[in-house]
């Protein structure tokens, strides 16, 4: 990926369009219900008799604002995300061996392009795929083809606490973390098989979302233990996505920022079964990096 090849789609955006598709869509989106339970979900085949997840879901329908018809462009630093024209030289997003050697330097040079970063640390990517049949959108657990399924649960990647640790796990010298001033991590988004009409991603602005909107859950895995925050509803919260997403295009949004105030901080996001997708829409499949960026 040259930079010269990679530029930000800013609005107002009349690029990628889809002839007569509406600014927005009332769709439903798995909320976090009110629970005095602390949310655990599995990742992992639980130990019999122990549910996949404790906390259930609050489905509502939401309005979801397709974010290329926004006058004023999304910023990562502002509203939580971005999108970005960001074609890859990679052919194969299935291919782990060919996505760690080309696709994480690509992204490392997107990441710190977006936020004027001055290191990047990739530490891992996943891909999906939606189950066939359009299976109910969950908490992407099981398999779809040997891929991860879409994730309906709206959440985010990481919290205070679970944040701070990244740190130390790409920067175990503290000598280099005393050269850190701040750091953020981000998560850059983008479809592998063509335009996304089915199960494309929900984000909520950033400047919508309360610290009461937002729940530590754990997440166990086989080998260990991750937290990330669930999101509860409020009338406040404002939701977008990109309608007709395809795979020259990288959306990039923010996980954590170590600055406490003046940026975005955590970005709520999830699938949704989008109602206008059309019944032969093929099944949406996508990659995901998760990366540090230092300051």
């Amino acid at each position: 990926m040259c930079t010269e090849h990679v530029r930000s789609l800013a609005g107002p955006l009349s690029n990628g369009l889809i002839p007569g598709r509406r600014d927005s869509t009332s769709a439903v989106l798995g909320f976090l219900p009110e629970t005095d339970e602390s949310p655990v979900q599995y990742a992992y085949p639980p130990p019999p008799g122990v549910p996949w997840e404790n906390a259930g879901y609050d489905h509502r329908s939401v309005e979801i604002v397709d974010a290329r018809r926004l006058r004023v462009r999304p910023w990562v630093d502002s509203m939580g995300f971005d999108l970005w024209d960001a074609p890859s030289a990679v052919r194969d997003f299935r291919d782990h061996k060919v996505v760690r050697e080309i696709y994480y330097a690509e992204a490392r040079e997107l990441a710190l392009m977006v936020t004027g970063g001055r290191e990047a640390y990739v530490f891992d990517h996943l891909v999906r795929r939606r189950g066939p049949g359009r299976t109910p959108l969950n908490f992407g657990r099981g398999s779809a083809d040997g891929f991860a399924p879409a994730n309906g649960r709206l959440h985010n990647d990481f919290t205070e606490a679970s944040g701070r640790q990244r740190l130390a796990l790409d920067l175990p010298d503290p000598d280099a973390r005393r050269n850190v001033q701040s750091f953020c991590i981000i998560n850059i988004w983008r479809p592998i098989n063509g335009p996304v009409l089915d199960a494309p991603l929900a984000l909520c602005d950033a400047r919508t979302v309360s610290t009461g909107d937002l729940v530590e859950g754990e997440v166990r895995y086989p080998n260990r233990t991750g937290w990330i925050y669930l999101c509860r509803h409020s009338p406040w919260q404002r939701w977008y996505y990109y309608s007709a997403m395809d795979r020259n295009e990288a959306l990039v949004f923010k996980q954590y920022d170590s600055v406490l105030s003046g940026v975005s901080r955590f970005t709520p996001h999830g699938a949704f079964d989008h109602p206008q997708a059309p019944p032969d829409a093929p099944p949406r499949e996508s990659i995901e990096v998760r990366c540090l960026v230092t300051f």
